[in-house]
């Protein structure tokens, strides 16, 4: 796939602010450009940037429906009523229900937590969790993750008797379900400054306005690790509280990870103590992830509440087995989803991927969506069989255009949806297929932009090797940790030649290992699935590289390399 590089430049203010702010703070000009990027105008701005701190959290007080909630979870406190926490099967819903179970359980121990099957339940609140809460004697339930569409479940609920506090971060719909507290920023009536909180931080939103009624001395910091985990999983902005939930809960887990997460750190191969963010979203969450997606989320759950070093050592280890087997089926669904989508002579005319298998794997429809979407770069939606004559499955998009709002265009088509701009989950009867394929390409066409349906890569700026210093990787950290509106850095050297040792590298020689020299320096990297270039190089050809930073260790001695995202003669 060919990338564009579009290259972040400086107005005249940025360039003045740059200037001003590498005097003040006594870096590079190419330190403090990163920091101008973002918004930083002065130096105390740049201070309380790379120091986040928790006292900048935002009164959760100001979400609608607050008040109500912490109203009925009071009631149900004082009198010992039995609560269920609820959540989804993904790496939010499961830190979220461990959150939310961790801080209750230092109350009552009249508690409960349930994770609905993705198989014979689906996704959100289902009635059959309700029947549980119902036989277990629960009169209320906090669902988290999910909820904000269940409208039916939640009027089922109070026919049983149980109150319902909903706790989500997805899309609403016109109706809102009739539950005693409706806690979700997207609300068209909520006020709340912050719109992109994961599910698990709105939980932590009605633990913080709790503990601000009724300080119990419950220590956050033992939480703070689940928010970093679902902030980092469910690819939420790494902004305004995300930031600093996810700052802090790194620290933690850097510090003094719970048996549950260094047990995952451990099968995932993390040295303790160097735990990144990119680590959390693309080995610790996938494992979670990998629980409700083949199995069970409550599993994951398990793990992250246990004390029990043994359990957490064995049940880690099962988990890991999971995520390889994951890893093989959405092989299996991926390829033949291409095959599908190969063979059909009008794929390359669309403006989006719709494929349908029977028997495909449900838990990893998403993934493969994703892959899809890597792979044609348009809105992909993956499905499967699912109940009788239903099928349902996962939806993945490309930057900037709204999945969701296509989706909800052909509502009159589907049993359910739900999700955000970006993922999206759906249900319809199977003979409304192709209906659907020919309304949701439609839609597609008419409002996706031409730039949309071409990959970008967002470059920060165009720097020498001699720029790479150790101040200025340090600067760069200090930005972290990254995410949605707060990408890791991008840069782009330009006429790079071999210095010595680039070759080809892995199994088949698919991988290129890079050590290159401007002229002003020289520096080593990997660019994965780029061996093809290693001739082209050997040969004394100067190329253009597109790169992140990262650290390399190898036998005690760390250095700088180059994370490798495109290449270009």
């Amino acid at each position: 796939m060919e990338y564009t590089w579009k290259i972040r430049t400086l107005t005249e203010t940025e360039e003045v602010r740059t200037k001003q702010l590498a005097k003040d703070l006594s870096i590079s000009p190419e330190s403090a450009r990163m920091l101008v990027v973002r918004g930083v105008k002065t130096a105390d701005e740049a201070r309380a940037f790379i120091r986040p701190d928790l006292a900048q959290l935002r009164d959760p007080f100001l979400m609608r429906d607050m008040e109500k909630a912490v109203t009925r979870l009071e009631q149900a406190l004082a009198k010992k009523e039995r609560i269920m926490v609820y959540g989804d099967y993904d790496a939010d819903g499961t830190t979220a229900v461990t959150l939310m179970y961790t801080y209750l359980l230092s109350m009552t121990s009249n508690l409960t937590f349930y994770i609905p099957d993705r198989y014979t339940e689906g996704y959100g609140i289902s009635f059959q969790g309700i029947d549980v809460a119902k036989e277990d004697g629960c009169t209320l339930m906090i669902a988290l993750d999910c909820g904000i569409t269940a409208v039916d479940k939640v009027a089922y609920a109070a026919q049983q008797g149980i109150d319902v506090i909903v706790c989500d971060h997805h899309e609403p719909e016109k109706d809102l379900p009739q539950a005693v507290a409706v806690l979700d920023m997207k609300r068209a009536d909520c006020d709340y400054p912050f719109k992109d909180l994961s599910g698990c931080g709105v939980g932590f939103k009605l633990l913080q306005a709790y503990e601000q009624r009724h300080p119990s001395g419950f220590d956050i910091h033992r939480v703070l690790p689940l928010l970093a985990i679902s902030i980092a999983s469910d690819i939420v902005s790494m902004t305004d509280e995300n930031r600093i939930l996810a700052y802090y809960g790194l620290r933690e887990i850097n510090s003094h990870p719970s048996v549950g997460i260094a047990a995952l750190m451990e099968v995932a191969g993390i040295e303790p103590g160097h735990l990144t963010e990119g680590d959390l979203g693309f080995k610790i969450g996938p494992r979670i992830n990998a629980c409700g997606r083949l199995y069970t989320g409550r599993d994951a759950v398990e793990l992250l509440l246990t004390d029990d070093v043994e359990f957490a050592q064995t049940r880690a280890q099962a988990i890991n087995t999971y995520n390889n087997e994951r890893r093989d089926k959405d092989t299996e669904t991926t390829q033949k989803a291409l095959e599908q989508l190969k063979a059909d002579p009008d794929n390359d005319h669309k403006h989006t991927t719709v494929v349908y298998g029977e028997g495909w794997h449900k838990g990893v429809l998403g993934i493969s969506a994703s892959r899809l979407t890597e792979t044609y770069y348009r809105p992909t939606i993956v499905l499967t069989d699912s109940d009788e004559g239903i099928i349902s499955g996962s939806a993945r998009s490309v930057a900037g255009f709204n999945i969701h709002a296509a989706i909800a265009s052909c509502r009159d088509l589907l049993t359910n949806f739900g999700g955000h701009s970006f993922a999206a989950g759906l249900s319809m009867r199977k003979e409304d297929l192709p209906k659907f394929k020919e309304r949701f390409e439609a839609y597609v066409a008419a409002h996706i932009t031409p730039d949309q349906m071409h990959p970008t890569i967002q470059v920060e700026a165009e720097i020498g090797l001699s720029d790479i210093t150790p101040q200025f990787y340090k600067v760069m950290r200090c930005l972290a940790p990254f995410g949605p509106n707060n990408p890791k850095p991008i840069f782009v050297t330009r006429k790079v030649i071999n210095n010595r040792y680039t070759k080809r590298v892995g199994k088949t020689g698919e991988h290129l290992r890079l050590d290159i020299t401007d002229q002003t320096a020289a520096i080593t990297g990997i660019a994965f699935g780029m061996g093809d270039w290693a001739l082209h190089l050997q040969n004394g050809n100067a190329v253009d590289v597109c790169y992140a930073l990262d650290e390399n260790t190898f036998n005690g001695v760390t250095s700088l390399q180059m994370m490798v995202e495109d290449i270009k003669s």
